[in-house]
């Protein structure tokens, strides 16, 4: 079946934020590639190309909670507006610091902290207010569309990139990542106000220790954050990308390296509808991970470019399958009243990991060699992923009831 376009066409308020937030994200994938990568540069050290994922690790863990807290109660709009623009600032402060003729390191990790942070309350806001721009049944088609603009973003902003970095410098990769917010920006200033949701009774703080009690309850919840944690936080290579690149041309090198799990994702999206008829969603979920984890090992005794391009998207399309059910889970269980607050934890958890993996990839190929830490990753992704199937029985068990034959209250958290 082709692509579902029809929400794009009928409704004029999910078209412009979907063009906005397409440009704005091709735009951050620019800089996704040209932070780690200069930091490279700056330092020679694949261990503080890890360290950046610590760094950014608290803010997004504070932000997280706090911004789906806000995205319960207050404009998610304007939210997402102010959002945009302090990311810009921190994207313009990266090109100025990028500029100089002696870039400050110190500078590139306060600044990535920052975004981080700001990402915090942006994802929320986003994930919390795109299902009202739209009809209940276009949920399944504004979900392959947001795999769509994923995909297209994090193939060809790594690569363009790439090559940005390596014939004009980091400068040009955050010039354009800040001309990015800029339609964002104006995309959803145009945007008719949705409405916003009522006012939650408590604090925020009130607010986010319910939420996450509320996760807490949810044994096929709890399945999701903790599977793709282990998953990430052990095999996630992606700080070894600048170093692996010296070998195989540079900066270039690296953007395809970058897009290589996107490559994978956008071929395993085309074929999505394979996977449709699998109930047993946890299981899924667990096996995916663990060939994410098989592909990393994989990865680690590559010798050539194209291999390793070959062993990432293998492992980017298992994550893929891995995110699709996951994804299912949260949208067809998760009441509306918690989606800003549990998209915060969503967001935490599908962050967490690769934040925490790359500081332990960059860590452990510092104290030993690239190879050991990308094989050693890969392995104990795929024993702690098998150790969650006794440590998680009800996730593993978990099967996708259908709404026909789901109890009420079941049937009403589907379908907020």
């Amino acid at each position: 079946m082709l692509l579902d376009v029809s929400p794009l066409r009928r409704h004029r308020d999910y078209r412009l934020l979907y063009i906005g937030q397409t440009v704005s994200f091709f735009g951050t994938m620019l800089t996704y590639v040209a932070v780690p990568y200069q930091v490279f540069q700056l330092t020679h050290s694949s261990f503080w190309v890890g360290a950046l994922g610590t760094f950014q690790l608290v803010p997004l863990l504070v932000a997280g909670l706090w911004g789906g807290a806000l995205a319960d109660s207050l404009d998610r709009r304007r939210m997402l507006v102010t959002a945009e623009i302090a990311m810009a600032i921190g994207s313009t402060m990266l090109f100025l610091n990028a500029a100089r003729e002696r870039p400050s390191v110190v500078a590139i990790f306060v600044v990535s902290a920052l975004m981080s942070g700001i990402n915090g309350f942006h994802r929320p806001a986003l994930e919390a207010m795109t299902p009202r721009l739209v009809e209940r049944d276009d949920i399944p088609s504004i979900a392959a569309l947001g795999s769509l603009k994923y995909n297209i973003a994090a193939i060809g902003g790594p690569t363009v990139s790439g090559l940005l970095i390596a014939n004009l410098g980091a400068t040009a990769a955050y010039g354009l990542d800040v001309a990015s917010f800029a339609v964002s920006v104006v995309c959803l200033a145009l945007l008719r106000a949705p409405k916003t949701p009522p006012s939650a009774e408590g604090s925020p703080l009130a607010r986010v220790a319910e939420g996450l009690a509320y996760a807490r309850r949810r044994p096929e919840l709890v399945g999701t954050y903790v599977v793709d944690i282990v998953a990430m936080t052990f095999a996630m290579p992606m700080a070894l990308f600048p170093v692996m690149s010296q070998q195989w041309g540079g900066a270039t090198a690296a953007g395809w390296l970058y897009a290589s799990m996107a490559m994978g994702s956008l071929a395993m999206t085309v074929f999505s509808g394979t996977v449709k008829g699998i109930r047993r969603h946890g299981a899924a979920v667990v096996v995916s991970a663990a060939i994410w984890g098989v592909a990393i090992v994989a990865l680690g005794f590559t010798g050539s470019l194209w291999t390793a391009v070959f062993c990432l998207a293998i492992a980017g399309a298992a994550d893929t399958v891995s995110g699709l059910f996951r994804m299912t889970i949260w949208n067809q269980t998760i009441p509306d009243q918690f989606r800003g607050r549990l998209a915060g934890v969503e967001m935490i958890s599908y962050m967490m990991g690769p934040l925490l993996g790359n500081a332990r990839a960059g860590a452990i190929a510092s104290w030993s060699t690239v190879q050991i830490s990308i094989v050693s990753g890969g392995l104990l992704c795929v024993a702690g992923v098998l150790l969650c199937i006794p440590a998680l029985p009800a996730f593993w068990r978990y099967i996708r009831v259908p709404d026909s034959d789901a109890p009420a209250p079941e049937r009403a958290a589907a379908g907020s």
